[in-house]
């Protein structure tokens, strides 16, 4: 599949069944893993649906769920008013899983899936569980919180919000992760991942500008269709990552907010830097005190 900026994004549309705001699948996006939706919910209303041969993550965005399964039951799934008001709760569910998503209040959530072979147990994710980096430094400076960090146990979703202040970079240095690699020791030191950007922003208005780009050892690029487009992101829109380089601008005055799903060759982060802009690292002075955006407890 050749990929352009048309291609690579998402944009948020009407469609049939009531509540579903957007839908990524892997035949529109080209790939193999990466299912992707986020719905709404007024309370009282409820989703029902199975996770078939595929284990499920359920990120809440707003709002608060119960979530009734043939695997178990949890209740006051979710708290915050906004992604930019606190930490998520979070559900893993393993493969086939038939449950229901009731909305207590009125809710928006992300489900994201990705083929498996095995069944660990399901597992609720409260904020608590959530472990929150400040990465990078200066204008790249920004706030990740681990949903479904590399070593949880699952097979293949990795899950994580990212928060990148207005006037900052994140994604930055740019970094890939489409070919697989392991050391002599057998540790994964680059994963061949799909990744999905759902963005957010704390004002209507606001945008974001990404860049998905490959080199030659990116296997698109190898097979004569190479990737270099510049997207603009607005509220719902998703952004579609096969492969390559992929930083994100945010513009100054808009805090920008993404979610991000991958699954692939390994249930991990590696990457590879691009290394015409690994040195800017080394010059980073300060943290950018804007993040958190919100306490984070001990």
């Amino acid at each position: 599949m050749r990929y352009d900026s048309a291609n690579l994004i998402v944009h948020p549309r009407q469609f049939p069944e009531p509540g579903l705001v957007t839908r990524v699948t892997p035949e529109q996006a080209g790939w193999k893993f990466i299912n992707f939706e986020v719905r709404c919910l007024a309370a009282g209303q409820s989703h029902t649906t199975d996770s078939g041969n595929c284990e499920l993550a359920l990120v809440m965005l707003s709002g608060a769920v119960s979530v009734t399964s043939n695997v178990g039951e949890w209740h006051h799934v979710g708290r915050r008013a906004s992604v930019f008001a606190g930490l998520p709760h979070a559900l893993y569910l393993p493969r086939r899983t038939r449950f229901t998503i009731g909305a207590q209040t009125d809710a928006e959530f992300a489900l994201a899936w990705a083929p498996a072979d095995r069944d660990p147990p399901p597992r609720l994710i409260e904020p608590s569980d959530i472990i929150t980096e400040i990465r990078g430094g200066d204008h790249c400076t920004r706030q990740i919180n681990n949903i479904i960090p590399p070593g949880f146990d699952c097979q293949r979703l990795v899950v994580v919000e990212v928060y990148t202040p207005g006037g900052n970079w994140s994604t930055y240095p740019p970094h890939k992760h489409d070919v697989h690699k392991v050391d002599a020791s057998g540790n994964v030191i680059e994963a061949d991942l799909e990744e999905v950007y759902f963005y957010k922003f704390d004002r209507p208005e606001g945008y974001a500008y990404q860049r998905i780009y490959t080199d030659p050892e990116s296997p698109l690029h190898r097979a004569g269709m190479p990737i270099d487009a510049l997207v603009m992101a607005r509220e719902n829109d998703t952004v579609l990552v096969p492969e390559g380089y992929h930083p994100v601008a945010s513009p100054p005055g808009y805090t920008t907010y993404y979610l991000n799903v991958l699954a692939g060759s390994a249930q991990s982060l590696a990457n590879s830097e691009d290394p015409r802009f690994a040195w800017v690292k080394q010059t980073y002075r300060a943290k950018d005190p804007r993040v958190p955006l919100y306490p984070i407890a001990d």
